[in-house]
């Protein structure tokens, strides 16, 4: 939690959280840590993230990742299409967002032609297999972020969302 605390400059609510569980906690920092080193360039990192973060309803993800996006200097149109769930200006990226989904949706029993047009927009064997670390990273996160609730910090306030699918 220092090293969160430092890189930050505040420590998150959810960090926090999840440091009830100290074995949690050390393995999301190890799992995303590993995603980073990933040969996925930083701003495909951040597509699967927001897919995975979108797509669990996670307010403080899409929240931190927007943050991250907007750092990383993606048009606000991509941030939005991300944020909505809605398909990327970019066909590589679009791919590798869809790919994303369909792993998670087959539980990784993609079939040949999403993992043809996957291999298809120059992506490797090894890059799909990075695509899994990352689908596992953050949906630890996201599930225990959302399991204990945890509240977007005041320093996301800016990025704030509401997933549009919940109930009013």
């Amino acid at each position: 939690m220092e090293a969160t605390t430092a890189h930050l400059g505040y420590l998150p609510a959810p960090v926090a959280r999840l440091a009830h569980s100290p074995q949690l906690l050390d393995g999301f920092l190890k799992l995303s840590a590993l995603f980073e080193t990933t040969t996925l360039t930083p701003l495909e990192r951040e597509t699967v993230i927001m897919t995975i973060a979108t797509r669990n309803a996670c307010h403080v993800c899409v929240a931190m990742h927007t943050g991250k996006l907007t750092s990383l200097g993606a048009s606000p149109a991509l941030i939005e299409a991300l944020r909505t769930g809605q398909p990327l200006s970019d066909p590589r990226l679009e791919t590798l967002r869809r790919f994303t989904l369909e792993v998670v949706a087959t539980s990784g029993a993609v079939a040949d032609a999403p993992l043809k047009a996957f291999l298809g927009e120059g992506y490797t064997a090894q890059q799909a297999l990075e695509v899994v670390l990352g689908i596992g990273a953050y949906t630890m996160s996201t599930l225990a972020n959302r399991l204990t609730r945890a509240p977007l910090d005041p320093q996301l306030a800016a990025f704030a969302w509401e997933d549009p699918t919940a109930d009013a």
